[in-house]
């Protein structure tokens, strides 16, 4: 079973918020009212009624429950996790090769949370317009069909475009995509792709796969056409349609350490940031 972690963290934040802040307002007031009448304050001196002195020093106030202690303790140290990962940088795994030659499977990253504008964390909706994905771009985001799992890919046509991909070749508003090719690494071959601003790598399969994928699409406001850079085993707006601006997490920016799996040792060999 899928754990929506963003909306854990929401709800645990604001539990241990309203427990603490409950206790501060009502509970302790309360209790230290119960505590003083009960005569549970000692006499100056320290003793205790009868004039015998107690083996340990008696607590300056009444005990304060589990419940709101754990609490007060764990608010703001959640408190700040969800502001950083909400509106600064979250970290996220490459758990799949969609993104090669760019990210590779066990790539640790660091995502830009703030570059598309803050918004609320678990629905997305933007708060404050900062910035908006651009072409070329590696984006997150929620993926449209359940709107909990989180894809990587890049962002090729922006609102208004028109996309086209036939014959293993990619057209926007009519214009093919710059391409040079690099080299033959059978199975793939690897070209250089420009995309607006953005010079970046591609795979595509040398032999087979024509006509997957094929069709001609028009990004409708609001909405984005991504694709991933290993072209011919990806799954992305070719397949399931656009990526709505409520979907978008945030913009890749660097990776941070390599790490496929737990048998074998993390790597720094490709900390850098991504094109």
């Amino acid at each position: 079973m899928d754990i929506d972690f963003p909306l854990v963290l929401v709800v645990l934040t604001f539990a241990t918020g309203l427990i603490w802040l409950a206790d501060r307002l009502f509970l302790k007031p309360r209790r230290e009212a119960a505590w003083e009448e009960s005569g549970g304050a000692l006499a100056e001196g320290g003793h205790a009624a009868g004039g015998v002195h107690g083996d340990e020093e008696q607590e300056a106030g009444p005990k304060e429950p589990y419940l709101v202690d754990l609490s007060r303790s764990f608010f703001p140290v959640l408190a700040i996790v969800l502001v950083l990962r909400s509106f600064l940088v979250e970290p996220f795994q490459i758990p799949s090769g969609s993104m090669l030659p760019t990210l590779e499977v066990g790539d640790f990253i660091l995502v830009n949370k703030y570059a598309y504008g803050l918004r609320l964390p678990v629905v997305g909706t933007k708060i404050v317009p900062i910035g908006d994905p651009e072409r070329g771009d590696v984006m997150v985001f929620r993926y449209p069909e359940d709107g909990k799992t989180n894809y990587i890919k890049r962002v090729v046509g922006l609102p208004g475009d028109r996309v086209r991909y036939r014959n293993k070749t990619l057209y926007i508003n009519g214009r093919e995509v710059p391409t040079r090719f690099i080299a033959s690494l059978p199975p793939v071959e690897l070209l250089e792709e420009k995309l607006g601003e953005v010079e970046h790598f591609i795979y595509r399969n040398l032999e087979g796969m024509v006509g997957v994928g094929e069709g001609e699409w028009v990004v409708p406001d609001g909405h984005y056409f991504t694709m991933g850079d290993n072209r011919d085993n990806s799954n992305d707006s070719r397949f399931w349609g656009m990526v709505p601006d409520e979907m978008v997490v945030g913009k890749a920016f660097l990776i941070w350490m390599q790490w496929p799996s737990i048998t074998s040792l993390p790597s720094f060999e490709r900390v850098g940031p991504i094109d």
